[in-house]
């Protein structure tokens, strides 16, 4: 028969770590027997790691890290534990794992980097905001926060642009709540050609202005109006083949002109 796990409620494993923590007192760190013991009280402790995660919501991702995080910090707990002094091991535990827990999702979990600082304002921010959204009833302005924070308005407002960068959403996500089956890729806007031609436009309409009347007509026609060579020929009254000698001469004009001003 395979070994059952025994799942010990808080106030057992109360009862039965105080005397193991006089037994780890008496022993030499390093020892087997130290190890086991410490582990014994892990074992029993482990409550206090899960209570403590579960305050951070984490996702399935993550989950099984922020248990092992927060080991971490219930393993540091024990090992700085003192009972003589008359604390509760579950109340000298809590701030350590949480504070390890903590770390881990300031450290580790933000989709950007951003500096420590930043990070520090943003778990501020989201204490603060989160407790006057459940007291008023709507979320808190910058001034709000500020008052209650005891920041300046450049953090706070720095703090709250920090919090986007803590995750992110992939471009291959629905663009919205529809049936159309757009991702948010596909709603990114592309280069538009038209705006690569300004500078050219800019730089060629004062050249064009200082043609003569009849080639700035002639082109016109052609590249405004879209006319053919031969609806030019018939509208100024000469032949289709002047209308192209007349244009390659003016289209060489300008190109000369723009390669001056290189």
């Amino acid at each position: 028969m395979p070994p059952q796990t025994v799942v010990v409620g808080p106030a057992d494993a109360h009862a039965l770590s105080e005397p193991l923590f006089a037994r780890l007192r008496e022993l030499e760190e390093g020892t087997a027997e130290y190890s086991y013991v410490r582990n014994t009280l892990v074992e029993l402790n482990m409550w206090v790691v899960r209570q403590a995660a579960r305050r951070f919501r984490p996702s399935a991702e993550i989950h099984d890290d922020v248990l092992q995080v927060g080991t971490v910090g219930l393993i540091k707990a024990i090992n700085r534990f003192d009972p003589t002094r008359g604390f509760e091991f579950e109340a000298f535990a809590v701030p350590t794992v949480a504070g390890e827990i903590k770390r881990f999702f300031r450290d580790t979990t933000w989709a950007v980097r951003v500096p420590r600082r930043l990070k520090d304002c943003r778990a501020l921010l989201r204490e603060q905001a989160v407790a006057f959204e459940q007291r008023e009833g709507r979320a808190p302005t910058v001034a709000e926060l500020v008052e209650r924070t005891g920041l300046a308005e450049d953090e706070v407002v720095d703090g709250l642009r920090a919090a986007e960068g803590y995750g992110t959403v992939s471009l291959d996500a629905p663009a919205e709540a529809g049936a159309d089956g757009l991702t948010l890729a596909d709603r990114l806007g592309g280069d538009d050609p038209a705006l690569g031609r300004t500078d050219d436009l800019v730089t060629v309409a004062p050249l064009v202005a200082a043609l003569p009347e009849r080639e700035r007509t002639l082109l016109a026609m052609r590249y405004l109006q879209d006319m053919t060579q031969s609806q030019i020929g018939v509208e100024l009254g000469i032949s289709q083949m002047h209308v192209s000698r007349l244009l390659t001469r003016t289209l060489a004009t300008l190109r000369s002109a723009l390669a001056d001003r290189a």
